[in-house]
């Protein structure tokens, strides 16, 4: 069993600031990368960030200069710093990470339940 927790949403002013957290568990023997997603209502889930196990980042254009990516290692979390929100950036941010498991050959993908952030303008 392998689980991505997710924290740190909620209602932010335009200009505002949010962390997310997300914390994985389970039998996991490395993680390659983990990434940030949002869905906004009638879109499409959209990538936000990346960042791997060797602490490259990459960011969509969107929120590029707004958002830093980082993790923990040693805790298996992965951070979303959000600066500078806007309202369209209202969506369920949802944690995912790329991962090889303990006794399992391959690696996979696995995906959090999403947090809301709502920016009001």
């Amino acid at each position: 069993q392998l689980q991505l927790v997710e924290s740190g949403g909620g209602l932010v002013q335009s200009g505002g600031s949010l962390r997310l957290s997300c914390a994985a568990s389970g039998s996991i023997r490395e993680i390659n990368y983990m990434s940030w997603y949002r869905q906004a209502p009638g879109k499409q889930r959209e990538l936000v960030a990346t960042v791997t196990s060797g602490a490259r980042t990459n960011y969509a254009d969107s929120v590029k200069g707004r958002c830093t990516i980082s993790s923990d290692n040693a805790k298996k979390t992965v951070y979303l710093q959000m600066n500078s929100l806007k309202p369209k950036d209202t969506a369920v941010y949802y944690c995912n990470a790329n991962v090889a498991r303990v006794g399992i050959i391959g690696n996979y993908n696995y995906w959090g339940q999403g947090t809301q952030v709502t920016v009001s303008s």
